[in-house]
């Protein structure tokens, strides 16, 4: 299927769920609500026409306008298809649906946004640290992260 075929599929479905497509770009992508990710997850992995079965990277993002983002890497290995997905939400209501009960490799790349973003992922089944200790302060890797000066004492260099 073609991006548009797959973006025109998820509209059908889920309606204002399904926020914008850009299929003219080299990794065309689709945008989606960041409540409904589970809801869509499912559908994507599930449908016949469509069976993601693979989520190859999971990535956040910060925009650096207050936003931040997670973005899907899909593919249909019986299909050969691939999509990306992308949704957004505020640095001050960081939540997206988890997609670890969709596909199990997000369970770890969740917790990696989690600890670098602080994107908080719902109905994750164990969202904590991954990388730095559970007392680190803030998420490294915002725009906006401050570099505390120390650590438990120790001073931290930078």
């Amino acid at each position: 299927m073609t991006p548009q075929e797959i973006f025109d599929v998820l509209k059908i479905k889920f309606g204002e769920a399904i926020i914008e497509i850009r299929p003219d770009v080299l990794q065309p992508w689709i945008r989606v609500a960041p409540q409904s990710v589970k809801d869509i997850s499912f559908f994507l992995r599930d449908e016949t026409v469509l069976q993601f079965d693979y989520l190859s990277c999971l990535s956040g993002m910060d925009y650096n306008n207050g936003t931040l983002g997670v973005v899907y890497h899909l593919a249909s290995m019986v299909h050969k298809h691939k999509i990306i997905l992308k949704t957004i939400c505020t640095k001050e209501n960081p939540h997206v649906h988890s997609a670890a009960a969709v596909w199990g490799t997000a369970n770890w790349h969740e917790r990696e946004a989690f600890d670098l973003f602080g994107i908080v992922f719902d109905e994750h089944p164990d969202l904590r640290r991954i990388l730095l200790p559970e007392d680190w302060e803030g998420h490294p890797l915002r725009k906006d992260y401050q570099v505390q000066e120390f650590y438990h004492g120790m001073k931290v260099p930078y």
